[in-house]
């Protein structure tokens, strides 16, 4: 793949796609790429998150061990992670390969090195991750309205 393929890749994501091509470029030229075979664990739920993973090929199975819901599935150019990139957290799922899978690496200190290569690039950032976050917890307060009409108790 070409820098400018994987720059194209970041730039569909919603949280990325606002840095500039300038910042782009740089995340896209520190990535590493990981081969994974069908069933092979990326990361566990539980480990140390420090970095983030763009599905190139293929595709991540998202599960919560011990759950009921089904893993959800990540395919190409999918984010996975991208919390990672700014705090150190744990994996809330494990993600494995389903088939042969290809993803790009982003570890956190990338992304400390574009906020200060591009300083003006964090008010993108924190914009889209406004956005994010504002989209989550209206699908929560959705979810909670759902569940209190068949369930009153909640």
């Amino acid at each position: 793949m070409s820098l400018d393929a994987d720059v194209r890749r970041l730039a569909s994501t919603p949280l990325l796609g606002a840095l500039d091509r300038g910042a782009l470029r740089l995340v896209a030229f520190s990535g590493e790429r990981i081969s994974l075979a069908d069933g092979e664990l990326l990361f566990r739920q539980g480990d140390a998150a420090d970095a983030a993973y763009q599905v190139v090929s293929g595709a991540l199975a998202l599960e919560i061990e011990g759950s009921t819901i089904p893993p959800f599935l990540a395919g190409p150019d999918a984010l996975v992670g991208e919390t990672a990139l700014f705090a150190a957290l744990q994996r809330p799922s494990s993600a494995r390969a389903r088939g042969a899978t290809e993803v790009t690496k982003f570890p956190r200190a990338i992304m400390r090195r574009v906020l200060e290569e591009f300083p003006e690039e964090a008010a993108k950032l924190r914009a889209a991750l406004a956005a994010t976050l504002g989209e989550f917890g209206a699908a929560l307060e959705a979810s909670r309205r759902r569940a209190r009409a068949t369930s009153p108790d909640l």
